[in-house]
């Protein structure tokens, strides 16, 4: 999908913060597997690559599987979105060089849309190109994509619960993200 690029261009957002990238994995519950990978780029601009992923919001336009206007309170809706009673979900982020998350953001960019189930191969194929990430492993699945990702220096996890219930219905609706973190439990570390 691609919005108009009037939108996209209304919405590109600079955090501002040291450039970083952050690896999402929404983890099954029951099963202690990871279901879905997800990529933050924290440089240039503030972006999500979610390939194939079903979240979105009208003040986040997307290219493809890029969404742009990822702000930190849109981040917030993005994790409750994904954190309920079936999911967890794991958050690692490591701080970057500029050039590393401008590299990151083209590579993103050029991925195109991605199929239902290449969620981790597209996110790791544009990870094995970044400098530092030469061996990282390219790969279908999401625990090793994020084990892989837990051994770069500097990598800081945590992890978000939330008891609330899969049809979401408890977090506001397209307009919910003004909020940050609403009913959803932040623990230190790997979690699981």
């Amino acid at each position: 999908m691609r919005d108009p690029p009037e939108a996209v261009a209304r919405a590109h957002f600079r955090s501002g913060n040291p450039p970083a990238l952050t690896l999402y994995t929404n983890v099954r519950i029951q099963t202690g597997k990871g279901a879905h990978t997800s990529l933050v780029i924290d440089g240039p601009e503030r972006v999500v690559f979610n390939p194939a992923g079903t979240w979105h919001h009208p003040k986040a336009p997307r290219i493809d599987d890029v969404h742009f206007g990822f702000t930190q309170p849109m981040e917030a809706w993005f994790i409750d979105y994904h954190a309920r009673e079936t999911y967890y979900v794991r958050q690692q982020k490591v701080e970057v060089p500029m050039e590393t998350a401008a590299q990151a953001l083209k590579l993103a960019e050029a991925t195109g849309p991605v199929m239902a189930s290449f969620c981790t191969l597209r996110t790791t194929k544009i990870l094995v190109q970044l400098p530092g990430f030469q061996d990282f492993p390219v790969t279908f699945f999401p625990d090793v994509a994020s084990e892989a990702f837990a051994t770069h220096p500097g990598v800081v996890t945590q992890t978000f619960y939330d008891d609330s219930p899969d049809d979401r219905s408890d977090i506001g609706g397209i307009g919910g993200y003004g909020y940050i973190g609403q009913g959803t439990r932040v623990v230190p570390g790997a979690g699981g």
